[in-house]
């Protein structure tokens, strides 16, 4: 078995409910949690930051503002089944992969224009 059959061996089948997504976009993931021995969704929504990597260590972080406008990052595994779906809900037109730039802003210096 050569090294790349491995790779392919151990790597996680890509989940079938997540679109392509690009920095900028907002996004709404509807994720499982489970408390005790319920399991619950909950939805995260906000604008996607960035996206990194490929394979099984694939991500992508979701920034959203919180109760009294403090902000809240959350990163994702892209693969991973705990993400029941992931649903855009616009695509942003944005001029750069990483917008740590938005985490200084807020109000409407925080927008982002809709690419159509």
């Amino acid at each position: 078995m050569n090294h790349t059959e491995l790779l392919k061996s151990v790597e996680a089948e890509k989940n079938p409910n997540i679109p392509d997504i690009f920095p900028g976009d907002s996004v709404s993931v509807h994720y499982k949690i489970k408390e005790g021995d319920r399991e619950r969704i909950q939805e995260f929504k906000g604008v996607v930051l960035y996206v990194r990597g490929h394979g099984n260590n694939a991500s992508f972080t979701v920034r959203r503002i919180a109760s009294n406008g403090i902000g809240v990052e959350r990163t994702f595994l892209t693969n991973s089944p705990r993400i029941a779906k992931l649903v855009v809900d616009r695509h942003n037109k944005v001029r750069r992969a990483r917008l740590y730039f938005l985490r200084e802003r807020t109000g409407k210096s925080a927008r982002l224009k809709q690419r159509f």
